[in-house]
C-alpha cells in the first residue's frame, strides 16, 4: 500500500542537525539576557518554536512566563522582556508602545527583540521613529529550515507567496539564499542545479554570490545530494488550484495541517476533546496511506483493523510466560497502532461526510472538464450556481481562477458577468481581491478581439518555425498568458486512458488527480531529469513565459557518487501542495530516485486564494 522504495534507493540525509542548530542558536540568544525573563512570542511562530524548543527547554534557560504578542497591553512584572517576532511593522509598534508605557510609569527594564528569520532595516527605522531604538537590543534568529518530515523541509513563511507574487516584494529572497547556503554547507555542494522562474533566478544568483564569498567551505566536500530544482509557484498555478484527492492532501484541505501537525476535533475523535496529531513517517498507519488515492484508504484501514484484532486474539491460547512476553514486548505497540488507526478512520469518516455534503463528485467532474477544456459552458454555469448558492467565497474564487488559467483568460462577457454575480452574492468588499487576482495573473480577462483559443492553436503550429517567435512574442506581450492548453498538449498532462484508470495500481503521476491530470510542476521536473537540462523543452519554456528565466548549472560530477545522483532536492518558492509531494514520491519509486522537498510553506487552493483576498475570513 505505502510506496516501498526500491532496495537500491539512496539513503536520505539526516535533517535532525537543522533542528539542533536552530535550538542551539535560540538558546545562545536567550542566554544573552542572563537571569529570569518573560518571552513574548508572535502567534505564527508558536508552532515552529514548539517543534524546535518546547516549554521545558525554554524554562531550563530561565524563561519565566510565555505571552502571545497581542494588541492588548502586557501584564508582565518581570524586569527583562524578550520578544520573538517576525520582522513586521505592527510588531515594532507594539513593542514601542510597551517600552514607552514603561517610560511614562518611570520603570526601567531590559528589552531584547529577536527577529525570525531575519531583521529588516524598516523595523529598526520604526523603533527609531518611536524613540525606543536605544532602549532595545536587536538580534536575529536565522531559523529558516524546519524539518517537518524525513523528506520535507519548510521555511514556514506563508506570507512569501503574497509578498513576492502579488506585491513584488523581494525581501525574502535573501532568506531563501541563506537557507540554500546552509544546506550546501551541511550536505556538500549540489553538482547539478536547474531552475525556472523570476524569483528562482534571483534567489539562485544571490545564493551563488554567498557561495563565492565563502568559497573554501564546501571545496573538496563530497556532495550528498546530486540535483537541485528551483521552481516558482506561478510557473504552475493550475496544480495548486485543484482539489486534492490523495489522503494527506485531503486532510490538509479539510482540517488544515499546520507545521506538520493537525488538530482533529470531536467529530474525528468521537469524544468531547480535540486531539493534536503529528503527521509524519513515524506514524506507521499514516505513512502507509498518506500518498494513496482516497478511494483506497478505507479498504486499507479496515484490513489493518482486522490484522490488529487477529494479533490481539493471539493472547487467548497463551501460557503465563508467553503472556508476559506479549505484554512487555508487543502490547504497547499494538495499543499505539490501535489509537492511530481509530484516529485515521475517524478522519476518513469526517472527510466523507463533509465531501458528500458539498457534492464533491460534481465538483471534481467540473475541475476535470476545465483541465481538459471540455464543456466550458456547462462548467461556467456550474461556477455561477456555486456563486448563487453562496457555497463558499474562497471555493467560488478558486473555480473562477481555474477557468481563467485553463482558458487563457475569460472572454470579457463572462468575466464581467461572473464578477458581478460574485460581488452581489458575497459582498462588494471583495472588489479589491479581483484587482489582486488580475495583477497576479490568476483571474484575467482576454483583451477585446483577442479570443486566443482559435488564433493560439494556429500560432502554436507556427511556433516550431523560428520566424514565428516574433508572433508569439507579440502575443505574450498582451498579458502574462497562461498558455495552459498548449503546454498541456506538449507535455501530455492529460493522459489518454483506455478503459478505467486503476487507482489501486497507479501507472503514472496523474493518479494524484484521479488519473485526469499530471501536475505540471512534476512533469517539468521529470522531463528535465530525463534530459539533464532544459534542452528540447525550449517551446515549453517559451509558453511558460520563462525564456530568460530557465537555467541549468552543471559542475564536474567526478566527485558525485552514483547514489548521490539519485537524490534530488526540489525547492518550491511560493508554496508546495501535498499532491505534488505524493506525485514526486511516486516518480521516485518508479525511477529509483529519492526526492527531498524544501518549500517556503505548504500550500493548497484555499491558502492561495486567502493570500490574494482582501477580505479576512
Amino acid at each position: 500500500m505505502a510506496f516501498p522504495h526500491r532496495p537500491d534507493a539512496p539513503e536520505l540525509p539526516d535533517f535532525s542537525m537543522l533542528k539542533r542548530l536552530a535550538r542551539d542558536q535560540l538558546i545562545y540568544l536567550l542566554e544573552q539576557l542572563p537571569g529570569k525573563k518573560d518571552l513574548f512570542i508572535e502567534a505564527d511562530l508558536m508552532s515552529p518554536l514548539d517543534r524546535i524548543a518546547n516549554v521545558s527547554i525554554l524554562k531550563q534557560h530561565e524563561v519565566d512566563k510565555l505571552y502571545k504578542v497581542e494588541s492588548k497591553p502586557a501584564l508582565s512584572s518581570n524586569e527583562q522582556l524578550c520578544f520573538l517576532v517576525r520582522p513586521r511593522i505592527k510588531n515594532m509598534r507594539y513593542i514601542a508602545s510597551l517600552v514607552n508605557a514603561d517610560k511614562m510609569a518611570g520603570r526601567t527594564r531590559k528589552y531584547k527583540v529577536i527577529f525570525c528569520p531575519q531583521k529588516f532595516h524598516a523595523c529598526e527605522m520604526v523603533l527609531e521613529e518611536e524613540g525606543v531604538y536605544g532602549d532595545v537590543s536587536c538580534d536575529e534568529w536565522a531559523f529558516s529550515l524546519l524539518p517537518l518530515d524525513v523528506d520535507l523541509l519548510s521555511m514556514e513563511l506563508p506570507e512569501f507567496f503574497r509578498d513576492y507574487f502579488l506585491e513584488g516584494d523581494q525581501r525574502w529572497i535573501n532568506t531563501v539564499a541563506q537557507a540554500l547556503h546552509l544546506l550546501s554547507t551541511l550536505y556538500g555542494p549540489f553538482p547539478n542545479c536547474y531552475g525556472i522562474g523570476r524569483c528562482t533566478k534571483m534567489s539562485y544568483e544571490l545564493w551563488r554570490r554567498l557561495e563565492e564569498e565563502e568559497d573554501g567551505e564546501t571545496k573538496g566536500r563530497r556532495p550528498e545530494i546530486g540535483h537541485i530544482f528551483l521552481l516558482d509557484r506561478d510557473v504552475d498555478f493550475v496544480t495548486a488550484l485543484c482539489s486534492q484527492v490523495v489522503y494527506e492532501g485531503l486532510v490538509d484541505d479539510t482540517f488544515r495541517i499546520k507545521c506538520g501537525s493537525v488538530d482533529f476535533g470531536p467529530e474525528v475523535t468521537s469524544s468531547d476533546r480535540s486531539l493534536k496529531v503529528l503527521l509524519n513517517a513515524e506514524d506507521k498507519v499514516f505513512n502507509e496511506i498518506r500518498n494513496e488515492h482516497f478511494s483506497n484508504v478505507f479498504g486499507f484501514l479496515s484490513q489493518k483493523a482486522r490484522n490488529l484484532q487477529a494479533q490481539y486474539d493471539r493472547r487467548r491460547g497463551m501460557d503465563i510466560k508467553q503472556m508476559k512476553n506479549f505484554v512487555s514486548q508487543e502490547l504497547k505497540g499494538l495499543k499505539q497502532e490501535h489509537r492511530l488507526l481509530s484516529v485515521h478512520i475517524g478522519a476518513c469518516e469526517s472527510i466523507m461526510k463533509k465531501k458528500t455534503k458539498q457534492d464533491f463528485q460534481e465538483l471534481i467532474k467540473t475541475e476535470h472538464a476545465l483541465l481538459e477544456g471540455f464543456n466550458i459552458r456547462e462548467s461556467t454555469s456550474y461556477i455561477e450556481e456555486h456563486i448563487d448558492r453562496q457555497v463558499s467565497p474562497i471555493e467560488s474564487l478558486r473555480l473562477m481562477c481555474l477557468l481563467s488559467i485553463t482558458e487563457n483568460g475569460l472572454i470579457p462577457k463572462d468575466y464581467r458577468s461572473l464578477k458581478t454575480q460574485y460581488l452581489q452574492s458575497y459582498g462588494p468588499e471583495h472588489l479589491l481581491t479581483f484587482s489582486n487576482l488580475r495583477r497576479a495573473g490568476l483571474l484575467t480577462e482576454q483583451a477585446p478581439g483577442d479570443t486566443l483559443t482559435a488564433v493560439e492553436s494556429k500560432v502554436s503550429k507556427l511556433v516550431t518555425d523560428k520566424a514565428a517567435g516574433k508572433i508569439t512574442d507579440a502575443f505574450s506581450s498582451l498579458a502574462k498568458r497562461s498558455n495552459f492548453r498548449a503546454i498541456s498538449k506538449k507535455l501530455n498532462l492529460i493522459p489518454r486512458v483506455d478503459g478505467e484508470y486503476d487507482l489501486k495500481v497507479p501507472r503514472d503521476m496523474a493518479y494524484v488527480f484521479s488519473g485526469a491530470y499530471v501536475p505540471l510542476s512534476c512533469r517539468i521536473i521529470e522531463q528535465v531529469l530525463e534530459r539533464r537540462s532544459w534542452q528540447g523543452l525550449d517551446e515549453v519554456v517559451r509558453l511558460l513565459n520563462c525564456s530568460e528565466l530557465a537555467f541549468t548549472d552543471m559542475t564536474k560530477e567526478d566527485k558525485a557518487s552514483s547514489e548521490c545522483l539519485r537524490l534530488i532536492l526540489v525547492v518550491f518558492l511560493g508554496g508546495c501542495t501535498f499532491s505534488e509531494i505524493s506525485a514526486l514520491r511516486f516518480l521516485g519509486r518508479e525511477k529509483g530516485y529519492r526526492f527531498i522537498f524544501l518549500t517556503t510553506a505548504i500550500t493548497n487552493s484555499a491558502r492561495l486564494m486567502e493570500a490574494m483576498s482582501e477580505v479576512k475570513a
